[in-house]
């Protein structure tokens, strides 16, 4: 095989985080290692036009479908180790930020466990999309001190949650995976005094063009994201509503 001469040495992978969807998200480092790949593994949630971006290159689409089929996390592992040893630059592409619910440190594992190099670029996170998005701060002083990134979903099913600091005033989590979990959210935060009038807006496909945004309050939710039928990735982000709906929510305050 011939040597290669691009920003990857032979044999390396890199882990690159593809951002929430939109091509103008993606760092200038993921543009540059896509353009010079040989073999792409790619998440099914990356869009068609950021795959476009390495035309160049092997396209091979492994990961998580949802809550359909998907392969198995030792599978995507044997296909990653299997091309870098066959010399390939390697760029394994996952949406958002590798590092947030992305299962970055199963494959590290067996890539360190196979003695192959790599590393990681990060990526836009959902919730920070999101919360561009309705124009709003992630944080904010005398607001939120933390923010907290929570998945809706473990291996177990819901996941559990410290549940006593969430339903506190001024609490703001970003919830992935969170559509199918809102009941059981809304329940478990209700049952630890969570104002039921807390904001919580649903983002489904944050930063592409088929992006839906659903405000509701946390009595509302379950009962709003069922009769709203979103589709695709949603992110949850309790404690914060639209800039829109907190300027309408002002005007009505201040006319009191």
């Amino acid at each position: 095989m011939t040597q290669h001469h691009h920003s990857l040495p032979q044999g390396e992978v890199a882990f690159v985080g593809a951002g929430p969807g939109d091509p103008e998200l993606l760092t200038l480092r993921a543009l540059r290692l896509l353009t010079t790949a040989e073999v792409v593994l790619h998440d099914h949630l990356v869009p068609d036009d950021i795959l476009a971006l390495a035309p160049q290159a092997r396209m091979v689409a492994v990961g998580k479908a949802g809550f359909g089929p998907s392969m198995k996390q030792d599978d995507i592992n044997a296909l990653i180790i299997d091309h870098a040893r066959e010399g390939y630059r390697v760029v394994r592409l996952k949406s958002g930020d590798p590092g947030v619910f992305g299962r970055l440190d199963e494959e590290t594992t067996a890539l360190d466990a196979a003695g192959i190099a790599f590393h990681v670029t990060p990526g836009l996170t959902a919730a920070s999309a999101a919360a561009a998005s309705l124009g709003v701060s992630l944080t904010r002083r005398g607001r939120n001190s933390d923010l907290r990134l929570l998945t809706g979903h473990d291996v177990k099913g819901f996941a559990e949650q410290d549940w006593r600091a969430l339903a506190r005033p001024g609490a703001v989590a970003a919830i992935y995976m969170g559509k199918r979990a809102a009941r059981f959210l809304q329940g478990r935060l209700m049952m630890h005094g969570a104002d039921p009038q807390t904001p919580v807006t649903v983002v489904a496909n944050a930063a592409r063009p088929t992006e839906r945004r659903l405000p509701a309050t946390l009595s509302s939710l379950a009962a709003d994201l069922d009769a709203s039928h979103i589709d695709g990735p949603a992110v949850l982000l309790l404690g914060l509503a639209p800039r829109d709906a907190q300027t309408i929510r002002a005007n009505r305050q201040e006319a009191l």
